[in-house]
């Protein structure tokens, strides 16, 4: 949907194997927009990348603390020099940014920057959060169309179109609906001595 061509590195891993640490997708954008891109990426910012190799960690019940990453080190496997250097050769030119999908950074401030601290200093060049992606995928999922060739885009479409699933600003228009009636409720709860006589009304 952001104009990226997509490798993934592999299709599945089999039960009997152990899975090991590579990038899950290569990705290249034909037309990047200018400029370096942030380091924790929005929506947008993903458009800035040129080429890159992704990881994601889809441990959907933490997020990333300081705490989770000292004790994960395989977390950054992927950015160690043979699995970069093998990513390189497929693109055949520099540079290439690691990229790491995570669940969620911390919400505390501290807590977030020593986390982007920690996550720069193993080597990874930007970092982007599950939330960040569903969130512009909802967004930009329209319900009227038919997306026959994306099992994901197809399910978020179909939750759209039965409600299920709502725009950011949707839910912000519809979060002053609902504090109109309470006034006006208030308001019917006046006692009638405090309203004006009706010739001064």
């Amino acid at each position: 949907m952001r104009g990226f061509l997509v490798r993934q590195d592999r299709k599945f891993i089999a039960n009997t194997k152990r899975e090991d640490d590579r990038a899950d997708f290569f990705v290249l954008n034909p037309r990047p927009l200018a400029g370096p891109p942030p380091f924790v990426l929005g929506a947008g910012d993903v458009s800035m990348i040129g080429q890159a190799i992704v990881a994601v960690k889809g441990w959907h019940t933490e997020r990333f603390s300081p705490g989770v990453l000292a004790n994960a080190p395989e977390i950054f496997d992927f950015v160690e020099p043979a699995a970069f250097q093998q990513a390189v050769q497929f693109f055949g030119k520099e540079p290439v940014l690691r990229v790491l999908v995570a669940p969620a950074l911390p919400r505390n401030r501290a807590e977030r920057e020593s986390s982007v601290a920690l996550i720069r200093g193993r080597g990874v060049d930007a970092v982007i959060s599950f939330e960040t992606i569903l969130a512009d995928l909802i967004e930009r999922v329209e319900k009227n169309r038919n997306y026959q060739k994306s099992d994901v885009l197809q399910t978020i479409r179909v939750l759209k179109a039965h409600n299920f699933l709502k725009s950011s600003q949707l839910e912000l228009f519809a979060g002053a609906k609902t504090r109109r009636p309470a006034k006006r409720k208030a308001a019917e709860k006046k006692p009638v001595a405090e309203s004006a006589p009706p010739a001064a009304q």
